[in-house]
């Protein structure tokens, strides 16, 4: 029996989308907000709101407030035509993108895209107790390794599409 070791990258969550796909459910809230707003239209916003991921999210409020804030900024907007509770609901979702993670999301330009790394997949020929560091099995014990590759997909952010 051999025992693999995890395999994990930090990161900011990728976010596949178009500039048109998040300008777009930007101009659907701003649409849905804008004048009278019934219990469809709430509805609506709400669900789209929930639907998308927090790091969209961020991108959505970040586009709403570039475009639309003369009418009121994205909280302000979503308490008084959400209500606080859904509200709330829909912002407290923000608080699960980094700092480091919600300023590469201001950029003016996103792309995504995917990467194939290499990396050492080893594992031990011999079965050892659980708990076991990996730096007293690499000295007493035959190790294999191999070099495979993972694909990746991750985000690169810069000022404009022209950088």
């Amino acid at each position: 029996m051999s025992h693999a070791s995890a395999l994990t990258f930090p990161h900011c969550a990728v976010i596949c989308f178009c500039t048109f796909f998040l300008s777009e459910i930007a101009d659907k809230i701003y649409n849905l907000y804008n004048g009278y707003t019934g219990g469809k239209e709430q509805q609506t916003a709400y669900n789209t709101l929930m639907e998308v991921s927090a790091s969209m999210l961020f991108r959505v409020q970040h586009h709403y407030n570039s475009h639309y804030e003369k009418f009121g900024d994205f909280v302000w907007r979503s308490e008084d035509k959400l209500g606080p509770r859904k509200a709330h609901l829909i912002l407290r979702r923000l608080e699960r993108v980094s700092s480091h993670c919600s300023s590469l999301l201001r950029s003016a330009y996103i792309q995504s895209r995917v990467d194939t790394v290499p990396y050492l997949f080893c594992r031990s020929e011999e079965v050892r107790p659980a708990g076991m560091v990996w730096y007293s099995v690499l000295k007493d014990t035959k190790i294999t390794c191999e070099e495979k590759m993972v694909s990746m997909a991750r985000n690169t952010y810069g000022e404009s599409k022209g950088q």
